[in-house]
């Protein structure tokens, strides 16, 4: 192939060309991993294999393509970037000389798409080799500031050299401005230690934002869109690396930014793109710099943001939506108004992470730079959702027009994610969102919506609301104040019943989650039952409902009704499961969250329990004596909670999903505790029947053998220091079909005899099998891998 590429005949070299960009694009892609929707999902040790594999045959690839094998490719491909003028007579071609293009090859397109593919692939991967060998010397581990100051002298010398070069290219075809846009990223690093370079790449950057065109009249000339948002994503990636050395540039830009807005000649898109890139060098010059930048960047956006007429047209009922996505411009308008408070967001301030429990609303921190703007920012965007919400409640869909009602339903690209394959293949400028799927910038600025644009748009608002919504909940205390929650509740939970299990998961995972790691203790009483009451009934009944399908008809029968429309039944039901475990999860992580120790500072550990199996009867507490600093106590203080609960996590052990049950574990060994250091006698009923049986009959699933050791561990702590205050845990013991009240008694027996929990486990493992006639398949599977790991010389639990 090699000597095809490098034939004098143009047709031969051509026909080769497609696979050498395919060969070297593959070469220098990183590998990418789908995950289908079994139940034990991927281990760790298939994903290590996996990648090993895929880097096992990368590496072969890479020894194949040598200096002398790129070096022709170079050489070919400079040369024939030149296009031969046509003859005005026919001129007989010399053997040994390159024939170029020329008019009178027909047939192959246009020369600039030839010309553009003929080096593409290897100046994308000379740029990576750039950018590796640049972060090495300048990514500030070893302080270029130190050693040889000839060296450095040298370097300087060959980078600075390098950059009047990328500087005086004059490329203004789309795909090779972006080529130069990544060339410039990757000299960023050197610029942090020699600003004096600074200013020229960012008038390079905006002389190539300027050469492209910035009226998109047709579909075809949407390279250029892509490239223009390209070379304004390198504004913010050069402002990370270069550092401070960008903060004296920040006036020049912003009135850059501002004279092309004038000038119509920015889109939103791209402002957000430049705006997020000022946020980015605001960071390093501390929280005064950011409320400066941010008032700068939010004020135009608040004074169409907070216009109460849009809000009275368009959200003051549920159909006033459909009148909003006939209003194009309008719409999108909005759209990037709520991505870019998401990248505010996500750029400013320092967010806490997990709550601290000491933390109340009394607590005086330093403000969060976007804190004075929620007041403004949140309202109009809870109605928005809202109003999006309330779509999809049979009332209101029923009015809808068919265009609206067919965007409703999933796009390819999030059908394919869920049938486990990869993505279809993306348009160019095509926003991708968390979830595979994606909203094409390219269409920024066309007139007529369809059914593509409004799917794409609710989507868009979708995902970027409930972020912002769940970004400012980790501001605390300003979030919880500024907001009523009989208006948060009525935005999230008036329509649970509705919502398909796809957005009730991205409503959990985006916002609730976050949510309650950051609430205030003091605030706990009033903000989490509102949410979290409804939400548990439902998704106990929905989910209860859907497993119940699921295994004993083979079929989830999610209530995903609009999102699924066409497809065969195979995979229907695929993506069906699919939706099904992926709300599982969220759901049980959720609950994992709730039990979490930064959530439950007061929660006591076994080892304050004294002697292995003994606890002091007259050192139990109230419930309520945990409830003020433990949100797993606080949850089941209130019954309205703690019901649809326990219920999740009783049905839980007997769905077939080790990832949900592995979550569960972590909730249902903070009820352990709860029942084994209060004395409420409901808890500790619950605990001593209901879940210890529930847990046995979860090991009778193989699924489970990956959790297994801890399934048998919350059995041992409910038998140890519950059998003695409970007679549950010995009853159910003794309805297993291979047992005998004196193997019963030996078991205990045999405790005693020991105060190792790992022995303790052991025993309890061992009599499980016994007592189930080996019928335990989580256990059983467990000691087959056992035994396997034992004669390659390992050792057994």
């Amino acid at each position: 192939m090699l000597g095809f590429f490098q034939h004098f005949k143009l047709a031969l070299h051509y026909q080769s060309l497609q696979f050498w960009l395919v060969l070297l694009r593959d070469a220098m892609s990183k590998p990418k991993l789908s995950v289908h929707s079994s139940g034990d999902g991927l281990t760790a040790t298939n994903v290590d294999s996996t990648l090993a594999q895929v880097d096992e045959e990368k590496r072969k690839i890479l020894s194949f393509l040598n200096d002398d094998i790129c070096s022709t490719i170079l050489d070919i491909s400079f040369q024939r970037m030149l296009k031969k003028e046509k003859l005005m007579t026919e001129t007989a071609l010399s053997p040994g000389i390159l024939e170029l293009w020329s008019d009178d090859f027909e047939s192959k397109g246009d020369f600039g798409q030839y010309r553009s593919r003929l080096d593409l692939a290897v100046m994308e991967s000379m740029q990576m080799a750039l950018e590796n060998v640049i972060i090495s010397i300048f990514d500030g581990s070893n302080e270029f500031a130190g050693g040889s100051s000839e060296v450095h002298l040298a370097l300087c010398r060959i980078f600075e050299g390098l950059l009047r070069e990328l500087l005086s290219l004059n490329w203004t075809e789309p795909a090779l401005v972006k080529v130069l846009g990544h060339y410039l990223e990757a000299i960023g690093p050197f610029l942090k230690y020699f600003p004096d370079a600074v200013a020229s790449v960012i008038n390079k950057l905006f002389e190539l934002l300027n050469s492209l065109p910035f009226i998109v009249k047709d579909p075809s000339t949407s390279s250029a869109r892509h490239a223009r948002l390209q070379i304004c994503t390198s504004f913010i990636r050069i402002a990370k690396a270069a550092d401070k050395s960008i903060l004296p540039h920040m006036k020049g830009i912003a009135d850059m930014m501002a004279c092309l807005q004038r000038e119509g000649r920015l889109l939103r898109s791209e402002h957000n793109l430049l705006g997020e890139a000022f946020l980015v060098m605001a960071s390093t010059a501390g929280i005064q710099q950011q409320q400066e930048v941010l008032a700068w960047l939010l004020e135009p956006l608040s004074q169409q943001w907070m216009q109460i007429e849009w809000q009275n047209n368009y959200l003051s009922e549920p159909l006033g939506l459909v009148g909003l996505c006939s209003e194009r411009a309008f719409m999108w308008s909005l759209f990037h108004t709520v991505t870019f408070f998401e990248k505010a967001l996500k750029r400013s301030g320092t967010r806490k992470g997990n709550s601290n429990l000491q933390n109340s609303s009394t607590a005086i921190s330093t403000p969060h730079p976007l804190a004075s703007h929620l007041p403004w920012m949140l309202p109009p965007l809870l109605k928005l959702l809202r109003g999006i919400h309330s779509l999809w409640s049979p009332s209101v869909f029923q009015m809808l027009p068919g265009e609206i009602k067919s965007a409703m339903s999933m796009s390819d690209v999030e059908q394919s994610s869920l049938l486990g394959g990869g993505n279809p293949k993306l348009s160019k400028g095509a926003l991708t969102f968390v979830d595979g799927s994606q909203f094409d910038m390219n269409k920024e600025g066309y007139i007529k919506p369809n059914e593509a644009d409004i799917r794409n748009w609710l989507k868009g608002i979708r995902d970027s609301g409930y972020n912002v919504l769940g970004l400012s909940t980790t501001i605390g205390d300003p979030f919880f104040k500024c907001i009523d929650i009989d208006f948060v509740a009525l935005t999230l939970i008036e329509n649970i019943q509705s919502m398909e299990f796809r957005h009730t998961r991205l409503l959990v995972h985006s916002i609730l989650i976050p949510l309650i790691k950051s609430c205030p203790l003091d605030m706990w009483e009033v903000w989490l039952e509102r949410l979290l009451h409804p939400l548990f009934v439902h998704c106990q009944q929905a989910l209860s409902c859907s497993w119940s399908s699921l295994l004993h008809e083979g079929r989830a029968n999610v209530p995903d009704n609009h999102g699924i429309l066409t497809g065969s039944d195979l995979k229907v039901e695929v993506m069906e499961e699919k939706l099904l475990r992926d709300l599982t999860r969220e759901i049980c992580s959720l609950l994992s969250t709730i039990a979490s120790s930064g959530l439950n500072a007061s929660l006591p550990s076994l080892e304050h329990a004294g002697h292995v199996g003994r606890v002091d009867t007259s050192s139990l507490k109230d419930l309520d004596a945990f409830a003020s600093s433990s949100m797993a106590s606080f949850l089941l203080k209130h019954k309205s909670l703690a019901i649809p609960v326990l219920q999740i996590s009783l049905e839980a052990f007997s769905w077939t999903d080790s990832e949900a049950v592995t979550k569960v574990c972590a909730f249902s060994a903070a009820v352990v505790l709860l029942a084994i250091f209060t004395n409420n006698v409901d808890l500790r009923e619950y605990v001593s029947r209901d879940l210890f049986s529930a847990v046995i009959q979860g090991l009778a699933l193989e699924s489970n053998a990956v959790i297994s050791a801890d399934l048998v561990s919350l059995c041992r702590d409910i038998f140890i220091y519950l059998c003695n205050r409970d007679p549950g845990p010995r009853k159910i013991l003794l309805s297993l079909p291979c047992i005998s009240p004196s193997d019963l008694h030996a078991f205990e027996e045999a405790l005693t005899k020991t105060a190792s929990p790992k022995e303790q486990k052991q025993l309890m493992k061992s009599f499980l099998l016994l007592a189930t006639g080996n019928n335990l398949k989580a256990l059983a599977a467990q000691k087959c891998v056992n035994i396997v790991t034992n004669v390659t010389g390992g050792t057994s639990e």
